[in-house]
């Protein structure tokens, strides 16, 4: 294991990862994987979650081949040095914000959804240059051992690693220094995961799970809500992190739902639902006995029906539950939907709060402003309105956890900037050194008034003609005073007026860093010449710059 972790980090340090030729090479190689080895890999998640073919592709393949094709439509416009907004001081330099690879990548996988969120995370990994180790979880052990088989035989061998095993293993990968460790899975586990990665201060982002709840107002379509609850919830038996854990609603509605429910169950798997090539089993034994000690104690609407040989848990509805329940404190991660009774959607609110945050929320109402009071009142790693899980499709939005249902995002270019180290590069002259030596010792009141001005206006490079003109402006007053044969009642702006009628001659302003500024109340501007007329003038207009349209105040 070691040694494998340092020849991929020996392989980083050589920049090979870097460029972003090489990069899209190894997504395109990624791509034909997923293309040309699709019967291997469907086969695998059959065998290890009696997926049907079409259950496995539209759940899993489906979403690979599209975050490959956002990745590589848009890797060169994301790996593109950000300009970044400048002050007085820096309007001349050059101010960037440069994406670069974090280094080696930890990404441990999860056994529900095993091609999907162990390559989706690579891909993003991939594509923000790092190296990657990849721990594919064992409990899913075909889909595990196609992914070892596969991946090295596409991408380079130096560069992306895969590493197997169960506890043990997992353990002694965690003690080892990464540059940054994305988990799928359980809290508790996560728990175990962040612990060992502050040992090394490694930053982690944990995707992991929480009772996600759905909140069904009398104001809806109940024939739609309860045929998108259902696809939701019983999809892949269950075993999903984001599926609707359990409904809260009011009481007169929870015999319509348990009803519509049991309708589309029959649409969707027929009158045998055992029978059915679309539903799932649950992954092994240790979770079938664990789903069944859920059900203990609790009415059972529907469903409860079981076989351990084959591991088969019915869909199942359970009505009139107890929020102390022991089906209530833990995610159920199983076809076992219970149903909670409250008041109103405030009292729901209420509800939600009183709870940990959860991965996801679902509302189902025509109620527009229902919909933000519930959005706004509550906290979830993702909310979605009138359907369930679809936010997870959406490669635009950042797809993650907060509080204990995880932290960080991923999914499109969300990844690239988990998996980036974003630069801050200010490229400046050895030149201009006047203005620079405001920032030098001996310290004085008046240098700390023009460090104000020079450091908190924004320079509005777009509207830098109107600055020189003013610039100008100030130079031909100036000037006025040593050209004997221009009028100089002529001059009709306050600053050159008073720079004109000043009978003292005019310093040389350029130097005016040299010397000691000062502020509005008078004395030297920098270098002796000007007199006080003159100094109010010009820092008046200066000052006048700096709150007009040329310049902001920057947010304090």
């Amino acid at each position: 294991m070691e040694s494998q972790i340092q020849r991929v980090r020996e392989a980083f340090a050589s920049g090979r990862s870097r460029p972003v030729k090489f990069r899209l090479q190894q997504l395109e190689a990624l791509r034909r994987m997923v293309q040309e080895r699709e019967k291997d890999i469907l086969e695998a998640l059959a065998a290890d979650l009696c997926k049907s073919e079409l259950n496995a592709y539209s759940q899993e393949v489906i979403t690979i081949l599209g975050e490959l094709d956002l990745v590589l439509e848009n890797l060169p416009e994301w790996v593109t040095a950000k300009p970044a907004q400048k002050n007085l001081l820096t309007m001349l330099d050059e101010a960037y914000v440069q994406p670069e690879p974090l280094g080696v990548v930890l990404i441990i996988g999860a056994w529900n959804y095993p091609f999907v969120l162990t390559i989706q995370p690579l891909i993003g990994a991939i594509a923000a240059g790092n190296a990657v180790i990849i721990k594919p979880s064992e409990l899913s052990e075909k889909t595990a051992k196609i992914l070892t088989e596969l991946l090295p035989q596409y991408l380079d061998q130096d560069l992306y690693a895969v590493i197997n095993g169960g506890v043990k293993e997992t353990t002694e990968l965690l003690k080892q220094r990464f540059d940054h460790i994305l988990y799928t899975g359980s809290m508790a586990v996560g728990k175990i995961v962040m612990e060992a990665a502050a040992k090394h201060l490694t930053p982690v982002t944990l995707e992991l799970g929480g009772k996600s709840p759905c909140y069904v107002d009398t104001d809806c379509d109940l024939d739609v809500a309860c045929r998108r609850i259902t696809w939701g919830k019983y999809m892949n038996c269950g075993q999903t992190c984001i599926a609707p854990d359990y409904i809260l609603c009011e009481p007169s509605l929870q015999n319509q739902i348990v009803q519509k429910i049991k309708e589309t169950l029959k649409e969707f798997y027929g009158e045998n639902i055992k029978e059915s090539p679309d539903y799932e089993r649950i992954i092994n034994l240790h979770h079938f006995k664990r789903i069944l000690n859920l059900l203990e104690g609790q009415k059972i609407a529907f469903g409860g029906e079981t076989d351990e040989a084959t591991r088969y848990i019915a869909p199942t509805i359970l009505t009139d539950v107890d929020p102390e329940a022991k089906v209530m404190q833990e995610e159920i991660f199983g076809p076992v939907l219970p149903i909670v009774s409250v008041k109103n959607a405030d009292e729901a609110i209420k509800f939600i709060n009183s709870r940990e945050k959860p991965l996801a929320f679902y509302i189902f109402s025509h109620n527009n402003k229902l919909v933000r009071r519930m959005i706004d009142g509550t906290s979830s790693g993702g909310v979605t309105a009138n359907d369930v899980i679809m936010h997870f499709t959406l490669s635009s939005l950042p797809f993650g956890g907060v509080g204990s249902s995880g932290m960080g995002a991923y999914h499109g270019k969300y990844s690239f900037d988990t998996f980036s180290h974003q630069r801050s590069c200010l490229l400046k002259s050895l030149k201009r050194e006047g203005a620079n030596k405001l920032r030098y010792p001996p310290n004085s009141q008046s240098k700390v008034d023009w460090a104000k001005f020079f450091l908190l206006k924004r320079f509005n490079k777009g509207k830098l003609a109107l600055l020189l003109l003013a610039f100008l402006g100030l130079v031909v007053a100036v000037l006025a005073k040593r050209a004997p044969f221009l009028d100089k009642c002529s001059l009709q702006d306050p600053t050159r007026k008073a720079i004109a009628c000043c009978d003292q001659e005019a310093s040389d302003i350029q130097n005016f860093g040299a010397g000691e500024p000062q502020g509005a109340d008078g004395g030297s501007f920098g270098g002796e010449g000007l007199c006080k007329p003159q100094q109010a003038a010009v820092l008046k207009a200066m000052e006048g710059i700096g709150r007009g349209s040329l310049l902001s105040t920057a947010e304090t």
